[in-house]
C-alpha cells in the first residue's frame, strides 16, 4: 500500500510542477505583455469576457497556477500533515480556471481539455491521499 501511495504522491507533484512551469511562463508573458502577442495571441480572443487586455488573467495565472501550484508540490515532497488537502485545492482551483476561462472566451480546444483532466487527476490524487491512514 505504501508503494501505490508513493506514485500517487509522486504523480501529483509532477503535475502540479508541470501546471506550475506552464503557468508561470505563460503568466510572466502575459505580465511582460498585456497585448499577448509574446504569447502569439491577440486581445480579440478576450472579445468576449470581461478583459481588454491579459494583465489580469496574466496575474490571476501566474499566482494561482503558478506560485501556489509550486508551493503545493513543496508541501507534498515534503509530507507536510495537510498536503492532500493542498493537492485537492490546486486539482479544483486548476479546474475551476478552465471552465471559468471556457464560458469567459466562448473557445475550448486541447490545451483546455488537457489542463482540465490535469485538475481531476490532481483532485483524485489528494483525495486518494486524504483517504489513506
Amino acid at each position: 500500500m505504501e508503494k501505490r501511495l508513493k506514485i500517487v504522491r509522486i504523480l501529483a507533484v509532477c503535475l502540479l510542477l508541470l501546471t506550475a512551469a506552464n503557468a508561470l511562463v505563460a503568466g510572466i508573458l502575459f505580465v511582460s505583455d498585456p497585448s499577448g502577442q509574446k504569447m502569439g495571441m491577440s486581445t480579440t480572443y478576450l472579445a468576449s469576457s470581461p478583459f481588454s487586455t491579459y494583465l489580469i488573467p496574466g496575474w490571476v495565472l501566474l499566482i494561482v497556477n503558478g506560485l501556489m501550484n509550486v508551493l503545493a508540490a513543496a508541501v507534498c515532497i515534503i509530507r507536510s500533515k495537510h498536503y492532500p488537502l493542498f493537492v485537492i485545492l490546486q486539482g479544483m482551483l486548476l479546474s475551476g480556471w478552465i471552465i471559468i476561462q471556457v464560458i469567459l472566451v466562448k473557445d475550448l480546444n486541447v490545451l483546455h481539455y488537457s489542463m482540465f483532466s490535469i485538475g481531476l487527476l490532481l483532485t483524485g490524487c489528494g483525495i486518494i491521499l486524504l483517504k489513506t491512514p
